[in-house]
């Protein structure tokens, strides 16, 4: 009689006292190995999460440096863009000047319509 892969049963399987030690030793070595594949796969899954990790952490300093960058790009403009308004009146007033009547202020020779 044939039960497929399987072993026939042998004598010692029924045993009163149980298997003998050969069996429980290769019970053991199966678990033994089972848990060295469970500990392998676990440290495969933990240099890849390190490596994740590793990855976000050189993402976030670069976006970091590039919002620095972006900040001082601003503060530059806005600087010019202050620079540029000043020189716009100044100039606007030395126009005003140079052509308003003696009289006439240049607020007001800038505010009254033609």
């Amino acid at each position: 009689m044939c039960y497929g892969g399987e072993r026939l049963p042998s004598k010692e399987d029924f045993d009163v006292n149980g298997p003998t030690r050969p069996t429980t030793a290769a019970a053991r070595l199966a678990a033994v190995n089972e848990n060295e594949a469970v500990v392998e796969n676990l440290r495969d899954r933990l240099a890849e999460t390190e490596a994740r990790l590793e990855r976000a952490r050189a993402r976030e300093a670069e976006l970091s440096r590039q919002l620095e960058e972006m900040k001082r790009f601003v503060s530059v403009m806005e600087i010019l863009e202050t620079y540029l308004k000043r020189r716009y009146r100044e100039q606007q007033d030395q126009l005003c000047r140079l052509f308003s009547p003696v009289s006439l202020p240049c607020s007001e020779y800038l505010n009254r319509s033609p």
